[in-house]
């Protein structure tokens, strides 16, 4: 399904030749028909000499209402421009194949209307030579010319064939699954309900399908399809489509969002793009200028900040970061204009190559120039990989749709950037463009990797005498996902890079040691210890003799076990007391405190808080004022 759209200066027959073609006239409002003179967008659709139907999208000619054409040339295969034999190239003549150049418009015609008015065939020529003049440079330089009067019908018949021809020689639009439908009319039918209307790309919806309207995040469901005022069970990518949606009222919609299916697309407020400042622009443009930014069907107020250059003169190229008031829906790959809001004038256009960057760009940093040029120019591969830089750790799924690259493409490129390792699987199994299994690119991979190995080697040079880094500390530092913490830990751990030791994190090679001060102090408490096993020295005791990180270094090394805040035991009297204690109940069914307390010979302090840690621990179980062991 293919869509052509008009373009010309005004009152040149644009409305006149859709109407002669396809029997509707494109102006559906009655002030377009009094005026004689599209305002709106106007659609209409005819089955060419081959048996394919098509869509026409008839947009403004008018200067005042320019924005309106550009909310519907968007998503057209071809151009129809229209150019009236009796006045020839106009003003918006030039400021339509201007757009039409910027947005890159695969391939059109030139449709030489009103030739019933030239005065005779050499007026016609000149007119014709002016007109190739004007499309030298442009996309439609070399766009086959055709001669037609509406009024007479001359000229229709081969105009038709000649757009059968250079439709044939493009592809059909690709089915990416991610359906995409700009909305560039909203209304309602009674009976019906909410009715927007669109070009479709990128996916295909069907009937019943959930959809999300972006950016408000409305939901709702397709209700009913529409082609051409045909019903239709799926609408296909390239298809003028009216979608008939229920769940949402029509004051919820409004033109410029976009219908998709929940979850595979995001609103943004910042685009990385390359811009073309036209050559007839009034004046350079400069850092941080306001512009209007038309991508879509949808138009926004944004900030323009030039990358890399100072000012921007006339029919020159530059990187840009758009900084946008409301949020628009884009992705990488998509063409956009941008307009001086007053006095209104467009300036250029260009291709958006990153559609969610992540941060405010420092304007001359190299490293930033050289990736945006890389998104742009290179290949599958090279965008995959730029597309993984872009987004960090990330499932191969959302890799491949930041990528925007077609299933084919999708597959041959992950393959590649896996096998020559420039990206890293961080999850078990073999990634795919459908998987979820973490990716990240192996350059982000390896600085991951060495600020966690560094992270742990500066932890142990501080707290030697600890086992390591405490697994939540490092993920903050590290300023992580959970998941991404985890697959970096087992990845790392595998590879003997760090080692996990409980809750904590260590370089495989680290040993809790004491040097010979240090180890003196632990024998010395180590020897209250053995005079008084069932009556330590309180943990606050210990901490005042020998420091409060040996003591925990000793925790650590488990020769101590802490059984409160205030009571540690060595471990060989810690083991003993349980055993004593299990063997009690057994043969007495029962412990309380006054047996534990007669037992140990120790003090009331000691036994309550070994008698609690056993409970806690699943040892025994309280019972008013005796423990049992737990049954198994």
């Amino acid at each position: 399904m293919r869509v052509i759209g008009t373009a010309g200066h005004v009152d040149h027959g644009k409305s006149t030749l859709i109407a002669a073609l396809t029997g509707v006239h494109p102006d559906r409002l009655k002030e377009e028909q009094e005026r004689e003179m599209t305002i709106e967008l106007g659609f209409g659709w005819l089955t060419l000499p081959d048996g394919e139907e098509i869509g026409i999208v008839d947009v403004p000619g008018h200067r005042d209402f320019i924005e309106n054409m550009l909310a519907g040339v968007g998503g057209i295969d071809a151009a129809l421009l229209v150019v009236a034999a009796d006045e020839g190239v106009m003003p918006q003549t030039r400021e339509h194949l201007a757009i039409l150049d910027l947005l890159q418009i695969p391939t059109g015609l030139i449709a030489l209307t009103k030739t019933d008015l030239a005065p005779d065939s050499e007026w016609l020529a000149l007119v014709e030579s002016d007109i190739r003049a004007a499309l030298k440079g442009t996309v439609l330089q070399d766009a086959p010319m055709v001669r037609v009067s509406a009024k007479s019908g001359e000229g229709l018949d081969n105009l038709l064939t000649t757009l059968s021809g250079i439709l044939k020689e493009k592809p059909a639009r690709l089915d990416l699954g991610r359906p995409r439908l700009p909305i560039d009319r909203v209304f309602s039918i009674a009976g019906f309900g909410t009715v927007v209307t669109g070009t479709l790309t990128d996916g295909h919806l069907s009937l019943g399908d959930e959809v999300e309207i972006l950016p408000s995040g409305k939901k709702g469901r397709v209700r009913g399809l529409q082609t051409h005022k045909k019903k239709e069970e799926t609408s296909v990518p390239g298809s003028r489509t009216a979608v008939n949606i229920s769940g949402v009222s029509v004051e919820d919609v409004r033109r410029g969002e976009v219908v998709t299916h929940p979850g595979q697309y995001q609103a943004t407020r910042r685009l990385d793009a390359r811009f073309r400042l036209l050559p007839d622009a009034s004046a350079p443009l400069k850092h941080a200028s306001e512009v209007k930014l038309f991508v879509g069907a949808s138009e926004t107020i944004a900030t323009l900040r030039l990358l890399g250059v100072e000012i921007l003169p006339p029919g020159e190229e530059a990187w840009i970061q758009l900084e946008l008031r409301n949020p628009v829906v884009t992705v990488r790959g998509d063409r956009y204009i941008l307009r001086r809001p007053s006095p209104a004038e467009t300036l250029g256009g260009g291709i958006i190559v990153d559609h969610q960057p992540k941060r405010r760009h420092k304007r001359f940093d190299e490293a930033v120039l050289k990736r945006l040029a890389s998104l742009a120019e290179g290949s599958p591969a090279e965008v995959l990989l730029e597309s993984s830089l872009a987004l960090g750790a990330a499932p191969a799924k959302n890799v491949i749709t930041q990528a925007r690259l077609d299933a084919a493409q999708a597959r041959e490129a992950l393959s590649e950037a896996l096998a020559s390792g420039q990206l890293i699987a961080l999850e078990d199994g073999q990634p795919t463009p459908a998987s979820d299994i973490l990716v990240i690119a192996a350059v982000q991979w390896a600085a991951l990797r060495e600020r966690a190995d560094q992270m742990v080697a500066a932890y142990h040079k501080n707290f030697p005498l600890r086992r390591g880094v405490p697994r939540e500390e490092l993920k903050s530092r590290l300023k992580v996902t959970p998941r991404l913490f985890n697959a970096m830990l087992k990845k790392l751990s595998a590879g003997n890079v760090l080692a996990e030791r409980g809750n904590a994190v260590a370089q495989p090679g680290h040993e809790i040691r004491f040097d010979d001060g240090q180890q003196a102090k632990v024998q010395a408490l180590m020897r209250r210890f053995a005079q008084n096993p069932y009556s330590p020295p309180t943990i606050k005791d210990c901490q005042a003799e020998v420091g409060e990180e040996i003591f925990n270094a000793l925790l650590e090394l488990e020769e101590l076990v802490a059984v409160s805040p205030e009571v540690a035991f060595r471990k060989r009297d810690y083991e003993a007391l349980v055993e004593k204690v299990r063997r009690h109940i057994r043969q007495q069914g029962q412990i309380t405190v006054g047996e534990a307390r007669d037992l140990f010979k120790t003090s009331r302090r000691y036994v309550l808080a070994l008698l609690e840690h056993l409970d806690a621990t699943g040892v025994t179980v309280r019972e008013g004022d005796r423990r049992v062991l737990r049954k198994t």
